[in-house]
């Protein structure tokens, strides 16, 4: 049984005119967050042997204060091909994944996460940003992991809006 984590980045500036959408940065919410999601993993005992992120900087730097946050001792896999992915590109990230890793982090982007999670699923899920997917997949090895793969949605987690 392998688990696999699905977030989205964290809330993202809009606030710096001219810089490509793969540069931009975490607000202050994003940054918060994204330690919030961390605070969750630790306290849930949720988290992951492996990281896997888009290189854009609001996924990366939401990764990290995920990693921070709760405990993560690995380095951060960075994908480019996260970035503006589908979710074939998903699949096959995680069919290249090294065997031994039981809980997988992937941090991307909308709409492929909401599209990945519903493919691995069959339920239709919104995921807004800093919001975390966890998925049950009945496999031995990430190899196996394809279209239809049977997977369990056995929670959603959203930050919450106050504070």
């Amino acid at each position: 049984m392998k688990t696999l984590l699905l977030l989205r980045h964290a809330k993202s500036s809009w606030k710096e005119t001219g810089v490509p959408d793969h540069d931009r940065r975490l607000n202050r919410r994003g940054k918060r967050d994204a330690s919030r999601v961390g605070e969750h993993l630790r306290e849930t005992g949720l988290v992951p042997d492996l990281i896997v992120s888009s290189t854009a900087r609001r996924a990366r730097k939401t990764a990290e204060k995920v990693a921070d946050a709760c405990g993560y001792k690995g380095e951060i896999q960075l994908e480019a091909t996260l970035y503006d992915a589908d979710p074939d590109t998903c699949l096959d990230v995680l069919g290249r994944l090294p065997p031994g890793h039981d809980c997988v982090m992937l941090v991307g982007h909308n709409p492929c996460l909401d599209e990945f999670v519903a493919r691995l699923t069959g339920v239709l899920e919104h995921l807004g940003t800093a919001s975390l997917a966890r998925v049950a997949l009945n496999l031995a090895d990430w190899g196996e992991v394809r279209r239809g793969s049977g997977g369990n949605l056995i929670s959603m987690w959203r930050p919450p809006r106050n504070g």
